[in-house]
């Protein structure tokens, strides 16, 4: 009988809850994106918040257990902002919005999505600098931030993702030198072309960085 009125009781609560409350942390992390958005074509329409998660939402992959590991919204002609929520899917390998109007600054907080595979921001409008905090991504493999208008410095802390296999950040606006040691060692001058403040190659030790704002 205890039982019973206890299992009553977690029923009432349930009842109780907003619908909103639901909601996963990774589908309220979506869905802050698609609030933050224009989104011209709708395709965002399906992103449902009172879900009890966003599997089920078009351009969203999951694992067997419900997680986030891919966004696909690349050339969705999106614009708006990339907003830090994007750093609570810790799930998340692919993070495809290349080719849209996103302005604003790159989120610090994608530093921490420790399984990033892939980032492409390629082609959009944003501004600010590369955030130091993405030389955490010790999984990431592809890098492309070309085609937008970021400034400042090149985080030195990049050159220690020993994964990393393409990076571009062409036809920027960054400025001081780039380097050419560790996983760098590799890359072409290609990667750094159309940056008309930026000088290079660096050599190792000639010049001392500091990160912390992007300048």
């Amino acid at each position: 009988m205890t039982i019973l009125l206890h299992l009553s009781s977690i029923f009432l609560l349930l009842l109780q809850i907003p619908k909103s409350a639901y909601a996963n942390i990774e589908g309220d992390a979506l869905y802050a994106l698609r609030r933050s958005v224009t989104d011209p074509n709708n395709v965002l329409q399906s992103w449902d918040p009172t879900l009890v998660d966003p599997c089920t939402w078009f351009h969203v992959t999951c694992d067997s257990e419900n997680r986030v590991t891919r966004l696909d919204l690349g050339n969705a002609k999106l614009s708006g902002n990339l907003v830090p929520e994007l750093g609570k899917l810790q799930r998340l390998e692919y993070l495809e919005v290349y080719m849209n109007n996103f302005v604003g600054t790159i989120p610090s907080e994608l530093g921490g999505l420790k399984n990033l595979i892939s980032l492409d921001l390629f082609h959009n409008n944003l501004t600010g600098f590369i955030p130091p905090s993405l030389s955490k991504l010790s999984n990431l493999r592809f890098m492309r931030l070309n085609g937008n208008k970021l400034t400042g410095r090149i985080p030195r802390g990049l050159t220690k993702l020993h994964n990393l296999k393409i990076l571009d950040v062409s036809n920027n606006d960054l400025c001081g030198t780039f380097p050419t040691w560790g996983s760098f060692s590799k890359l072409t001058e290609e990667s750094f072309m159309n940056n008309p403040r930026l000088e290079g190659p660096e050599l190792l030790g000639s010049v001392g960085y500091d990160d912390r704002d992007g300048n």
